[in-house]
């Protein structure tokens, strides 16, 4: 049988005049497209391009298969994509903050979704930013905190900050006894590329005048520099409570705490990924809770 693939050697050689300027566009050296053009002659019992003074040219042969060439080609590009769309179709794109994927992937909810729905596949989308899911650059959100409201989803558990420190740290300085007494300790905080987010807000109003030890412009970032011992911060429950070094030293705050929301757009509601994995949340509300809220 025919080796299609020989095809793009006599269509990239039309296509640009010469065997270096064909293996240039290919990406592969002379010496391939002269041997498989060969080969493709052979096979074919007909010579199809001939070497001139000022490079290949077509032979009456290679002209009239060029045109039938060229629909093969079209026709295994449009495989192609359809493949490629097919493929992309059984895969749903989550996003959600970085060590809210490690806490899923850990807890067994990806292997259970994997169980029910063999056909589809999780890849997560993580960034230090809200993903676009109007711009479809992810299917669904976790997500906390103030959001866009074409969205559309529900509520699966709450989003609790609470105020955490080292046990180094408590001491050698103590702790804050309550949340007046955060002002009297070094705070690690957001830069201010983050001056708009609750967090910053909140310690404007509390503790306007606290010396700033360290900032971040991540959440994972606030972690590790309470975890260094350099000063005290807020931080979402399931991080501080699942670092064995940090204390809970004041309870959750209520002016930072929001709802964590399973989110699409609208449009996207009804595709088959989408729907099997709300419907799937719907299920697994109760072992989410713990790994969102810790």
């Amino acid at each position: 049988m025919i080796n299609w693939n020989d095809l793009k050697y006599l269509l990239a050689v039309a296509h640009n005049g010469s065997a270096l300027s064909a293996a240039r566009a290919l990406k592969v050296d002379q010496t391939t497209v002269q041997r498989r053009l060969a080969e493709l002659e052979a096979h074919l019992h007909l010579r199809l391009v001939e070497r001139g003074a000022s490079g290949y040219r077509l032979t009456g042969a290679g002209r009239s298969v060029l045109v039938a060439a060229e629909q093969v080609a079209e026709a295994v590009a449009r495989f192609e994509r359809g493949c490629a769309e097919l493929a992309q179709a059984r895969i749903l794109r989550l996003t959600c903050p970085e060590p809210i994927a490690d806490r899923l992937a850990r807890s067994g909810f990806l292997d259970r979704f994997s169980e029910r729905h063999p056909d589809f596949r999780v890849e997560f989308v993580l960034a230090d930013r809200y993903i676009d899911l109007a711009a479809g650059d992810a299917d669904v959100a976790l997500r906390s905190g103030d959001t866009d409201g074409v969205l559309v989803g529900r509520k699966i558990a709450d989003s609790l900050w609470a105020v955490y420190a080292s046990k180094d740290y408590i001491q050698s300085h103590g702790a804050p006894a309550a949340v007046n007494e955060i002002a009297q300790h070094p705070i690690v905080a957001f830069d201010h590329s983050l001056s708009g987010h609750r967090l910053s807000t909140w310690l404007d109003e509390i503790a306007p005048d606290a010396r700033i030890a360290a900032r971040s412009n991540s959440v994972l970032g606030l972690v590790s520099g309470v975890k260094s011992g350099i000063g005290i911060a807020a931080l979402p429950t399931p991080l501080g409570d699942g670092e064995p070094d940090l204390v809970q030293v004041l309870p959750p705050v209520a002016e930072l705490s929001r709802a964590w929301r399973l989110l699409c757009h609208p449009d996207n509601r009804r595709h088959d990924k989408v729907a099997a994995f709300f419907d799937f949340v719907e299920t697994e509300i109760a072992a989410l809770r713990p790994v969102l809220t810790g």
